[in-house]
């Protein structure tokens, strides 16, 4: 469950000069590496008292980072569970929360989960001044912005096909793309993705292969109750994802189990680069 306890009053209840210390960020905790700073105050924001604690309450956040359900995902989490060790705590802004909750409360929702309360973005700071500003705007006009993936229901795994079929989805399509699945148990007994994307062939235009293996990733965290039914067991798995981006959003309408023995999914990929489409 994605959960944050009594942030406000923890946070503003000891003293940050006397009663906080400067730490490493744990090898664990992911998400908060990369990020520009090495150390973190302890306790933190949240009012997590020891490194264990810290790491066991970041983990449950960890799968909505990974699905970069907004650029500035990480920089607000980590600003909470990992705040930079300067003289005094830096809390994100009011308009940080609202732009992260804005895209990511979807993502929660997927998962059955809504925003927490306690992550309430009344409870931040308006100045801007004062705290961790969103970059929205500037980040959307320094860098390319894709097509994100959606909750959805999810597409049937279909293992019986025949190539000219799969040949006429391919032409109603915008990508089609290989993906190798497999799974694992985390320390803390939960399941884990591994994800390898391989782009076959891709039709829709100004995207590079990278960006479209980039976004798939995306819709398998997102959609993980599909990426469960599509993995059911530890032994790596391969199938081809295809679907269409309507309005910035990519929906994926099939999803075909590619078998080694089966040759028609091989045969259609091979016709593809002459196919023309009626």
């Amino acid at each position: 469950i994605f959960a944050a306890s009594g942030f406000l009053s923890v946070a503003t209840g000891f003293d940050i000069g006397l009663s906080t210390k400067c730490v490493v960020i744990p090898k664990d905790m992911d998400m908060c590496h990369k990020i520009g700073y090495s150390e973190m105050r302890l306790p933190n924001l949240m009012g997590h008292t020891s490194m264990a604690e810290v790491i066991r309450k970041s983990t449950t956040w960890q799968h909505l980072a990974q699905t970069d359900c907004h650029p500035h995902v990480r920089t607000f989490l980590c600003s909470l569970f990992a705040p930079i060790c300067l003289d005094t705590f830096i809390h994100p802004c009011r308009s940080m929360c609202a732009a992260v909750r804005d895209s990511c409360a979807p993502v929660l929702a997927c998962r059955g989960h809504s925003w927490p309360d306690s992550l309430d973005c009344h409870r931040f700071p308006a100045n801007e001044d004062m705290c961790l500003a969103s970059l929205t705007k500037e980040y959307k006009y320094l860098h390319k912005v894709l097509p994100k993936p959606a909750c959805q229901s999810c597409p049937a795994v279909e293992e019986f096909f025949m190539h000219k079929r799969v040949l006429e989805v391919f032409c109603d399509s915008n990508f089609a793309v290989k993906v190798k699945l497999s799974k694992k148990r985390t320390a803390f007994g939960d399941q884990e993705y591994n994800i390898e994307c391989q782009v076959e062939f891709v039709t829709q235009g100004s995207l590079l292969p990278y960006e479209t293996q980039s976004m798939i990733q995306q819709w398998l965290l997102i959609n993980q109750n599909c990426t469960q039914r599509m993995a059911p067991t530890q032994r790596p798995m391969v199938y081809l994802l295809v679907g269409n981006i309507e309005e910035g959003i990519i929906l994926v309408k099939q999803v075909y189990r590619w078998q080694r023995r089966d040759s028609q999914l091989t045969l259609a990929t091979q016709k593809w680069r002459y196919h023309k489409c009626l």
